[in-house]
């Protein structure tokens, strides 16, 4: 799931590749990896796991990843600043579709720039195909899922203490999902912005193997990155509550610490 640098550069000129800059279209224009069109996945936020919100979902995300030009033979890379959220949440969305050749670049374009790798800033036109995938569920929790399931998963919230202690409140209720452990995602990352080493992860995610482990933050986009790092080390069962605290905190009914 992680394309490095010297990698992506040497395929760049592929026409079966569809690279992809998950940042804002301002930071786009200033400057991105030569080939790149811009799709600011941020602007995606989805907190409705119902069936019918599930079913709005697929639906919307079909059509963003034809728009984009994905098809099943194409290669993707995602970017962002750093090994960051919004290309993790690129990443993980492909994988639910069953889209297995999918990457994030490391380091990002901060690592990019830093090898004075080309930059370009004219705009890139979107060149659409088809998208099809096949869902994936075990990828994804919904609240029914975790709230059926809570005494045999283990939780991480990769949001900060401040959110995940209620200090910091963000939605209707304050705290966490019962049971969850605090594991900011910020954690997964060196200071230079790339992933930490496998031994320094699985230091940090002391989990087992065996686990079924679900992230959530507050959007589903910190969530990605810690479903990345943990898949990373090694970890299969890992799935993504893709409302979040955003649907969790806001919905009537369902439990808080």
């Amino acid at each position: 799931m992680i394309i490095h640098t010297k990698e992506l550069e040497q395929i760049l000129s592929d026409p079966n590749l569809v690279l992809i800059d998950a940042r804002s279209f301002k930071e786009y224009s200033a400057g991105h990896i030569p080939g790149a069109v811009n799709l600011d996945l941020f602007a995606f936020h989805w907190m409705d796991t119902s069936k019918a919100g599930m079913a709005a979902f697929n639906a919307q995300t079909i059509d963003l990843f034809s728009a984009v030009g994905i098809s099943n033979e194409k290669k993707v890379v995602f970017y962002d600043d750093v090994s960051g959220m919004l290309a993790a949440r690129g990443v993980w969305e492909l994988l639910y579709f069953s889209h297995h050749q999918v990457f994030m670049l490391e380091g990002g374009l901060s690592k990019w720039k830093s090898e004075n790798l080309p930059i370009e800033t004219k705009s890139n036109e979107f060149k659409p195909a088809k998208f099809s995938g096949t869902v994936n569920e075990d990828l994804l929790a919904g609240f029914e899922y975790i709230q059926d399931n809570l005494d045999k998963l283990k939780i991480v919230d990769a949001r900060s203490k401040e959110e995940y202690d209620g200090t910091v409140v963000r939605a209707a209720k304050r705290g966490h999902i019962p049971g969850s452990i605090n594991i900011d995602w910020i954690l997964n990352l060196t200071n230079n912005g790339t992933f930490k080493n496998d031994k320094e992860l699985s230091q940090l995610y002391q989990f087992s193997k065996d686990d079924e482990i679900v992230t959530y933050c507050h959007g589903a986009y910190r969530a990605a990155n810690t479903f990345v790092a943990l898949k990373k080390i090694g970890f299969e069962n890992v799935r993504v509550y893709l409302g979040s605290w955003g649907e969790w905190g806001n919905r009537s009914g369902l439990p808080v610490e």
